[in-house]
């Protein structure tokens, strides 16, 4: 179909980028993102007149934190933006001049990874991104599966804890409140005031106390050792298997790719993933095991993900 451009809104900066067909993005346009829902509707539609600049454009794909419906037109609902039965395709449209598809953003970065990044030569794999909170994207037979009012894969709101911690969704025990960058950092600052003597470095990169703990000084300590720092991933680890353990059970993917700003830490995080999925996994030492693979495109996968998403008719079921 020929060029088109990938939308990500992201909570300090929109960006837009023409993409081939190909996955590869040949220039982008990024401007501030606005406070205010109508505001973001305008800075969406700049980005995306400053990317589109000296090309021929067929069509746009947005990206967007929140329920989506079937008909990639509308956003239910947004956690992070006050958008409430928002008409973005048509507003955005009407600013542009384009066709435009509004997608989930976990979804588009899933569908980028299948398409671009790790998924290649798979036909079934489950995405999960691990950042602030838990998303995901399910495809199955080589198409984005959403469910039948367009809002699925919503993992990180899987109740794994019946009266749990509370979530930011209103519910209790979500999957990603204990399985996320938030969760990782809670784990630090727990078992750092618990044992301070276990985490004398970990509290050495931050201002000596527990509540000083952020992550990229979890990262850093685990690196070099620190107790607490390798424990708190190990925990975060036991959280993310146990889920894909469960996610195994329903959908039975080939693979399964880890993406989001936790798995640039690679086998740090991966491998303790790994070896609790095998744990939780029913039947595990006598079944084929799915594969867990790092994401391979990083924070340019929901871009690429939705431009592609643009092409496609209805890669949806």
């Amino acid at each position: 179909m020929g060029l088109t451009i990938g939308v990500d809104i992201g909570g300090t900066k929109i960006a837009a980028g023409v993409v081939d067909e190909e996955g590869n993005i040949l220039s982008t346009h990024k401007v501030p993102t606005p406070g205010t829902p109508e505001g973001i509707v305008d800075a969406i539609s700049s980005a995306v007149e400053g990317a589109r600049a000296g090309h021929d454009i067929v069509g746009v794909g947005i990206g967007a934190a929140g329920y989506v419906n079937r008909q990639r037109s509308e956003v239910y609902f947004a956690p992070n933006i006050h958008w409430r039965n928002e008409p973005l395709k048509q507003k955005v449209e009407a600013r542009v001049g384009l066709p435009v598809v509004v997608e989930n953003d976990a979804n588009a970065a899933a569908w980028g990874e299948y398409k671009f990044g790790a998924g290649k030569g798979h036909r079934n794999v489950i995405c999960i991104t691990l950042g602030t909170g838990l998303g995901g994207g399910i495809i199955i037979g080589n198409k984005l599966r959403r469910g039948h009012f367009g809002v699925a894969a919503e993992f990180g709101h899987i109740r794994m804890v019946p009266d749990g911690l509370l979530c930011g969704c209103g519910s209790q025990g979500c999957w990603e409140q204990y399985a996320s960058g938030r969760a990782l950092v809670r784990y630090a600052k727990q078992r750092a005031n618990a044992t301070p003597e276990n985490a004398e470095l970990l509290l050495s990169l931050g201002d000596g106390t527990p509540e000083g703990i952020e992550g990229k000084h979890i990262s850093m300590a685990a690196r070099q050792g620190d107790r607490v720092a390798v424990d708190s991933y190990r925990e975060l680890a036991r959280w993310v298997g146990a889920g894909l353990a469960d996610l195994a059970s329903l959908f039975d993917p080939s693979a399964f790719i880890v993406g989001g700003g936790l798995s640039d830490e690679g086998e740090l995080v991966l491998g303790p993933i790994r070896k609790s999925y095998k744990r939780w996994l029913v039947g595990g030492n006598w079944r084929p095991v799915a594969e867990v693979l790092a994401a391979q495109l990083g924070n340019k996968a929901g871009l690429v993900g939705a431009a592609d998403l643009a092409r496609e008719p209805d890669p949806i079921m």
